[in-house]
């Protein structure tokens, strides 16, 4: 795979290394070489890209060491719920693609929350029988599902780990021991979010004497280490059958939304291993998460959609821009009526179909916007009532790429929903509020809705993490946090690496645009105005706003790997 600059010139030879680099502002070894935060960097044989510097060298440390993608993803994601505990942790799930070197094969490890045994449709309606307010459903017991990420994180180092289990959660129990420097994201975070003075033990923590956690202040966390000693003696068993299991049940009987889960409930969890779900694009295999997750479908079929247009030769300007807002609107409309939890509701099985999105595209007018789109009718659909689900706003979860030695490869998005989740916070960690990810009406005008909330479901996620292929080989691997954007962030990243040939960092600092089949919304900055002048012409509805992605990508060229991390966040990348 090859990258140039838009304006036509090659990536520089000059930044291809084979020692150690880093985005700016990581902590760097003397022999190292520092990239410019302009810059992807590179790497020849192994690289990782995280949410957070320290969570990135926990897996460079890792990687240096001999050990596998499998191996350095736990390290990865145990420091980041210590460092970005806001955005995942051991309280939350996570969908994982990972790339097999040996098997030449993709598999997907869905480690989603699962809702009550207890729960029915009835879950998330007031004592009027209306749906609740979504802040209103948050905070509290209620909002939490059964958390998968422990038993992820066992499981893949079971099925492709080669380091001993407990060296991989130490960097995150000495740093919560040792304190670490609170960043301003973090800071920032606490600051502006709601309800986390709630509960006393998530107050006490983020909001020490009363005042939000200052940026430059060192924090520790001996509940968490503690709980990762435990988690490193005994694996993910005290999470769902033991004495973690037990002190989340507690916790989640909050005063406020108390929660109904059961010792039953984590006791019958399980993370399943699925197929990929692949869409077609121009040559390439563009593969990800299946439902649970809309992730892969909705990415597949905005570029399924966008393929009968010559993107390639396209400026990224108002005249792309009007066709992906398109595209997402019409990929929108089919996610809400038709995509849940595959173990409950049937995909149709022509929802990649080519010829099904030829005939999406088609509805496009390059000169006019449709506005809001009607589902479609994929092939193979009997026409079974369902109605559709609406979209609501989030902000939360954090992603992370790795490629090992071994040529080893993991694309993951992780998460505990809403920042801050429930903000129900025990053993050191936040937990989820994932149900609020169902549907809060179970059904509309008497017809049911695919993502209403059944027992043991799980709720639809829009979270993509996603492997590219191209003849049967990885080229690339990127995804980022955003909730329902997280689609459109993934897509306009395939987009402008694989139609123009950007390499990563440019991709990722491209500005974002998205539509959940409504409005337009595009990202403030320079060129935003310009932008929705155009867009509005064309019928649009645009609002400008802050569209705060978290992309990291990987790319796997002749030359080497190639990886970027989103300025808009504090991710960096390392390799050697």
């Amino acid at each position: 795979m090859h990258f140039k600059r838009r304006s036509g010139a090659l990536l520089s030879a000059a930044l291809l290394s084979s020692v150690p680099v880093w985005a700016q502002d990581v902590p760097q070894p003397e022999d190292t070489t520092a990239i410019a935060d302009n810059e992807s960097v590179t790497a020849e044989d192994f690289m990782v890209a995280s949410a957070h510097p320290l969570a990135t060298q926990a897996g460079y440390d890792v990687l240096a060491a001999g050990g596998s993608a499998a191996d350095a993803a736990v390290a990865v994601q145990t420091m980041l719920g210590l460092v970005e505990p806001q955005s995942s942790g051991l309280g939350g799930g996570a969908f994982l693609v990972y790339w097999d070197a040996e098997a030449g094969a993709l598999s997907t490890y869905d480690a989603r929350e699962k809702a009550p045994m207890a729960a029915d449709g009835d879950y998330w309606l007031d004592e009027n029988g209306e749906p609740m307010a979504f802040m209103e459903a948050v905070v509290g017991g209620r909002s939490a599902g059964v958390p998968g990420t422990p038993m992820l994180l066992e499981r893949l180092h079971a099925d492709h780990g080669s380091m001993e289990w407990a060296e991989l959660l130490r960097p995150a129990i000495d740093t919560a021991t040792e304190g670490f420097t609170v960043s301003q994201r973090m800071a920032d975070s606490v600051e502006a979010a709601e309800g986390l003075d709630a509960f006393v033990t998530t107050s006490e923590y983020f909001l020490p004497g009363g005042e939000p956690i200052a940026e430059g202040s060192t924090l520790t966390n001996q509940e968490y280490a503690d709980t990762l000693a435990l988690f490193a003696a005994e694996g993910a068993a005290p999470f769902y059958t033991g004495e973690i299991a037990e002190d989340i049940v507690a916790a989640l009987q909050t005063n406020i939304n108390p929660g109904i889960l059961t010792m039953e409930d984590f006791g019958a969890y399980t993370v399943e291993l699925r197929d990929p779900v692949c869409a077609d694009y121009r040559g390439y295999e563009v593969c990800g998460m299946g439902p649970p997750s809309s992730g892969a479908y909705t990415v597949g079929q905005i570029l399924g959609i966008l393929e009968p247009f010559d993107i390639p030769s396209m400026e990224d300007g108002v005249e792309f821009r009007h066709l992906f807002a398109e595209a997402s609107r019409l990929a929108f409309a089919d996610r809400g009526l038709y995509l849940a939890d595959s173990d409950f509701v049937e995909i149709p099985e022509g929802y990649l179909d080519e010829a099904y999105l030829t005939e999406r595209s088609a509805l496009i007018d390059p000169d006019m916007s449709m506005g809001p789109a009607a589902p479609g009718v994929p092939p193979g659909w009997d026409e079974a009532s369902l109605a559709s689900d609406i979209e609501r706003p989030r902000a939360g979860t954090s992603h992370f790429v790795i490629v090992d030695a071994e040529g080893n490869m993991i694309s993951a998005t992780t998460t505990i929903e809403s920042g801050f989740g429930s903000r129900v916070m025990t053993r050191g960690f936040l937990l989820n509020n994932e149900l609020t990810d169902f549907s809060f009406a179970p059904e509309a005008d008497g017809v049911p809705i695919a993502n209403r909330v059944e027992p043991e479901k799980r709720p639809r996620s829009s979270m993509a993490p996603t492997i590219v292929l191209e003849n049967g080989a990885p080229v690339l691997l990127t995804g980022s946090p955003g909730g329902a954007a997280i689609i459109h962030y993934t897509a306009l990243s395939l987009v402008s690496m694989l139609d123009w040939g950007m390499d990563p960092q440019e991709a990722i600092d491209l500005p974002h645009s998205t539509n959940l089949n409504g409005a337009t919304n595009v990202e403030e900055g320079e060129g935003a105005e310009e932008l929705a002048a155009g867009l509005t012409e064309l019928g649009h509805e645009v609002n400008i706003t802050n569209l705060n992605s978290g992309l990291h990508v990987i790319a796997i060229t002749d030359e080497g790997l190639v990886g970027a991390a989103d300025k808009r966040r504090e991710g960096t990348v390392m390799g050697d």
